[in-house]
């Protein structure tokens, strides 16, 4: 583990787990999350990557996600992004790639 990032990953349910990114995805930190992403969609039906904590994802970071987008498609597995930050949203946008993930659009703030 190194110090850029922080990956957890919490069971769900019996096929289904959450995925947190806390700190700098870049291609210090990008192998951890590739290696936890992998395991991930390999072993669940479900994945949920929660982005909240992500603070910066350049190049790498975003090929360690899309990597894990195209293993999840093969195998099935659902594969969704949640929390995702401003910076991460524009590099989706300006790559082309976020037609790669299903994106959870919190609405906070919102009254029922």
């Amino acid at each position: 583990m190194n110090d850029t990032i922080q990956v957890g990953v919490h069971a769900t349910g019996p096929d289904s787990c959450r995925i947190t990114v806390a700190g700098d995805l870049d291609v210090v930190g990008a192998p951890d999350l590739r290696e936890a992403l992998q395991a991930a969609v390999a072993t669940r039906r479900r994945v949920l990557v929660d982005c909240a904590g992500l603070t910066f994802c350049d190049c790498s970071g975003l090929n360690a996600l899309l990597a894990a987008a195209r293993t999840a498609k093969t195998n099935g597995t659902e594969l969704r992004l949640c929390a995702v930050p401003r910076a991460l949203a524009r590099l989706l946008r300006l790559s082309h790639t976020g037609s790669a993930f299903t994106i959870e659009h919190e609405q906070a703030g919102v009254d029922a």
